[in-house]
């Protein structure tokens, strides 16, 4: 377990370690091996058993083995009193070579541990303390191997002072584990490691995450391939809120793979647009030393986002919504590429989409990018809407949605919502109101069956996905931040298989 310190700067064969959490030390144990397959350290969180462990035997475990008997006030599993874990750490916890112990910093000085294979621990669960440097240097005086700081993120910017700890101890020559939690500082954990930090926290799977925002250790290794970020990787990402529900990492990631381009994507929960783009995203005002060369644009800040840009492409001033930003030089450059997105897989069935008459349900963004891009291709667009003062706004014939009839129309696209999340079992058509329509294209792509979906092919229509518009506008982001195309079937295949096992 030596750092490597070369490794460690250059971001190459970062550490995971992942926390196993049961109820005794036999489900513990199973706990264990099954994560050797990931992990290159083992976290056994002891506070973890329903009563305190008499002894803890680690014989033929495949890997190196973390300690952690943590009270509740400090981010533990139940109540412990100080006296129980001074008791289990002098008289009953395993020492060697492939233990560590991580102690938190107010019983570490009394314990007199082998500090070579000792993590010193504070955890702040509700904020970044203001006095971050100041805990720091406090766990800093102790002789421990590693330093370890996990702090609450409210914000996304709250990775900042996380990643400035980071680049300190590195200064200091000092190793340490510095983590952002929760969803808004998820960049931390998988960023942490390429940046000095040494170790990262990944959870066994998607339903034994020991702290918010842990991510998937097998996720960390093939999706985000952690192992291969370094200082110089091109780092791109989702902005939305939320954003973790995306299958756009899947997407982009697989195309950085199959490219052979170095670069990774990553899910940025986003609340205060306004903070992030000024402190992590422009190159005239950021904090953070990065190289940050794109990002996806969701809700709610496609619209959001447009005055703080240095330039906007023409058609995405026209349809009034950024879903792309380029990061060039010291500038920010917007794009919308969900109307090309959309278009593509149109094209590919028609040819031409001059005279078609398309009906286009719905009255949101997803509508105004749609209605835009069918009208440079000379559709017959016809908006339907449950609010026709709503729809009144997008300067279209529209019509009201009940009791409408879609049978002489070549396209029907579902622009709204329903059919995915909350509104799941809803539809905004039936296979009455669909009879006779040539094609339908639900813009919904996860689950990849709609009901709307059900309904059109009970009509007897040809069906389109929204999967297919999701990666044809990701292939056009992908081409603008790095300049190479990518391969729309690696794009689609990484972003059905994250579909099916969600």
């Amino acid at each position: 377990m030596a750092a490597n310190s070369n490794h460690r700067l250059h971001g190459l064969n970062a550490r995971i370690c992942i926390p196993v959490c049961e109820k005794d030390l036999s489900a513990a144990r199973s706990a264990c091996e099954r994560a050797s397959e990931w992990a290159d350290i083992i976290e056994l969180r002891l506070d973890c058993l329903e009563a305190n462990p008499d002894s803890v035997s680690l014989s033929g475990l495949r890997r190196p083995v973390i300690l952690t008997f943590r009270p509740s006030e400090q981010g533990g599993y139940r109540k412990l009193s100080r006296e129980a874990r001074m008791t289990f750490w002098r008289t009953q916890a395993p020492r060697g070579d492939g233990v560590w112990w991580d102690l938190e910093a107010d019983i570490a000085r009394e314990l007199s541990p082998d500090w070579s294979h000792t993590i010193v621990s504070h955890h702040d669960f509700s904020r970044v303390p203001t006095n971050l440097s100041e805990i720091y240097e406090r766990l800093a005086q102790t002789p421990a191997r590693v330093l370890k700081i996990a702090v609450q993120a409210n914000e996304i910017v709250d990775c900042i002072p996380i990643f400035e700890l980071i680049d300190r101890a590195r200064s200091d020559a000092r190793e340490i584990v510095a983590i952002a939690m929760d969803n808004a500082g998820i960049a931390t954990r998988i960023l942490g490691p390429s940046r000095g930090a040494f170790l990262t926290y990944g959870a066994l799977d998607d339903q034994s995450a020991t702290a918010p925002g842990q991510v998937n250790a097998r996720n960390l290794r093939s999706l985000y391939r952690i192992d291969e970020i370094d200082n110089e990787t091109m780092v791109c990402g989702l902005v939305g809120l939320p954003v973790l529900h995306s299958v756009s990492p899947h997407i982009h990631n697989a195309a950085f793979a199959s490219e052979g381009v170095k670069g990774v994507y990553l899910p940025f929960e986003v609340a205060d647009l306004h903070s992030f783009l000024k402190r992590m995203v422009h190159p005239r005002t950021r904090e953070l030393d990065w190289n940050l060369r794109g990002l996806s644009v969701t809700a709610p800040h496609k619209q959001a986002v447009m005055p703080y840009l240095d330039w906007i492409e023409p058609d995405a001033k026209e349809i009034g919504a950024v879903n792309t930003v380029v990061v060039q030089n010291d500038r920010l450059l917007g794009y919308n590429t969900d109307a090309g997105g959309l278009l593509e897989p149109l094209l590919r069935r028609f040819g031409s989409l001059t005279d078609k008459n398309v009906a286009i349900i719905g009255a949101g963004g997803a509508a105004r990018a749609a209605i835009w891009a069918l009208q440079q291709q000379k559709a017959m667009v016809t908006l339907f809407a449950r609010n026709l003062a709503k729809a009144a706004q997008f300067n279209v014939s529209s019509r009201a949605l009940a009791p409408a009839s879609f049978k002489d129309y070549d396209i029907v696209i579902n622009a709204t919502p329903l059919g995915s999340g909350a509104h799941i079992d809803q539809t905004p058509a039936t296979q009455q109101q669909l009879n006779g329509a040539r094609l339908v294209y639900d813009l919904v792509y996860n689950p990849m069956e709609t009901r709307f979906s059900r309904e059109a092919r009970e009509a007897g229509c040809k069906i389109l996905g929204g999967l297919e518009m999701l990666v044809a506008q990701a292939r056009i982001q992908f081409e603008l931040w790095t300049g190479s195309k990518a391969s729309s079937s690696a794009m689609y295949d990484a972003a059905a298989a994250a579909l099916e096992t969600s």
